[in-house]
């Protein structure tokens, strides 16, 4: 089996669509694949680094807002648009795919719209509540559309089948108790917290953390906690710690700027406080885990906060908007669960029955599906074509045969049979005066 994927951009793009690579190579060890990103996305990183092969495709999206510099960014999306369609034919001519998987991201927007146009059996998988728009347009073309969640049915329009697959997610989530990750944080039983805003960080998270941990830390509270400040607060959470007198790493805290062993801190966790990408909310509800959600604001459709709203309405996280985000209004959420360990062990609860536990199986179904569809063109495809020889060889036999008179009146006398043997027997006449007495006699005769 030859699979193509394309999407990319982003972790929420690339992730699902390696994990779509490892369950379809868990059920034919045998498959071939081929990604198709930018060359300067973190696809160009991450893929090659899971040991697949990259083809490269420029592609931009579009600025709304109007400034200069987004009109020379868009000049170059114009440009780079123009010259997609023929690389995207070259990428699904030269791997010859059975099937095509898009993942989101502008640049699976040609190339899964050109396998589709050339016949190759197609399918999206669409991560957030709130679709995408190179998805929603895909979806049009596509022969099957696999969704994280069924709420976002609410912004699509298509005519093929779908199917709530979930996402996939890292394979050892789930898998470690609570128990054993905190033997190895060296944590106690007590509330565990974990907070995060992703590689980067996020400034809002990082704000209210400043506050809240040397709130639970003076408190003395019996709260164990675990932070990522990411990248944008390397050179600011550090200092804001050290001046509130707090130590980055305790027997209750650990802080740090990534968090290299989420499955570990996940597990530990008895409450999340994180943005709301959809890999993130999958692994929340993998992991059975109350969570506090700000979405992030900067996301395209405000996507972010779509998804969280899947996890709040069911009663398994509290959403705050980050314009609504105070450090007092936070404090106040934790303290409440902190004195009402039961209501966390509800959302926890809620949280886990949110979980699609089979998604692996759903996705090869869809897989399975495609890859009868690419047959079943196979065949329909070789019968046209049968028939049309069909045809031509009807035209050629009747012209044939209305040219080639001689040969066919050479057939009359195997036809008719011949005049019945008299038993005599005459000799050809080789010689004039013999032809001359041959006619005389016969005249007689």
């Amino acid at each position: 089996m030859r699979v193509l994927l394309a999407g990319g951009g982003t972790g929420g793009h690339i992730n699902p669509a390696l994990a779509i690579a490892s369950i379809i190579q868990a059920h034919d060890p045998e498959a071939e694949f081929l990604f198709a990103g930018t060359p300067n996305g973190m696809e160009a990183r991450l893929v090659p680094q899971s040991g697949y092969q990259l083809a490269s495709i420029e592609v931009a999206g579009f600025q709304r807002k109007i400034s200069l510099n987004n009109i020379k960014r868009n000049a170059k999306a114009v440009y780079y648009l123009a010259k997609s369609g023929k690389r995207a034919r070259q990428i699904v001519s030269d791997f010859k795919p059975d099937i095509a998987i898009g993942t989101g991201g502008y640049v699976a927007g040609p190339v899964i719209r050109m396998a589709a146009k050339m016949g190759v059996p197609c399918a999206i998988h669409e991560q957030n509540a709130f679709p995408g728009v190179t998805n929603k347009m895909l979806s049009q073309n596509v022969d099957h559309v696999m969704l994280t969640v069924k709420e976002a049915l609410e912004y699509m329009e298509f005519d093929c089948p779908y199917t709530v697959t979930g996402l996939p997610v890292r394979s050892g989530i789930s898998h470690k108790t609570k128990e054993e990750a905190r033997r190895e944080l060296g944590f106690d039983d007590n509330l565990c917290i974990l907070s995060f805003g992703g590689s980067l960080g996020a400034g809002c998270i990082n704000e209210v953390m400043e506050e809240m941990i040397p709130w639970h830390v003076r408190q003395d509270l019996k709260i164990n906690h675990i932070h990522g400040y990411g990248g944008m607060g390397r050179d600011t959470f550090p200092a804001a710690m050290e001046e509130a007198g707090i130590p980055m790493r305790s027997k209750r805290l650990r802080i740090t700027e990534y968090i290299n062993d989420m499955d570990t801190c996940l597990a530990a966790a008895d409450l999340v406080i994180c943005r709301a990408g959809a890999s993130t909310l999958a692994e929340l509800e993998a992991a059975g885990k109350a969570s506090i959600l700000i979405p992030s604001p900067i996301v395209a459709g405000n996507h972010q906060f779509h998804n969280a709203n899947v996890l709040g309405k069911a009663g398994a996280a509290i959403v705050i908007e980050q314009k609504n985000v105070t450090i007092e209004g936070m404090i106040g959420h934790v303290k409440k669960l902190y004195e009402k360990p039961e209501r966390l062990a509800e959302m926890s609860r809620r949280a886990a029955s949110l979980q699609i536990t089979d998604t692996p199986d759903r996705i090869w179904a869809v897989v399975e599906e495609l890859l009868q569809k690419g047959k079943e063109r196979q065949e329909a495809a070789a019968l046209k074509e049968s028939g049309e020889d069909c045809v031509k060889k009807k035209m050629t036999l009747k012209e044939s045969l209305g040219k080639a008179k001689d040969g066919f009146l050479s057939c009359v006398p195997q036809i008719f049979p011949e005049k019945e043997d008299t038993g005599k027997k005459t000799k050809t006449p080789e010689t004039a005066s013999e032809q001359k007495d041959a006619a005389e006699e016969t005249a007689k005769e």
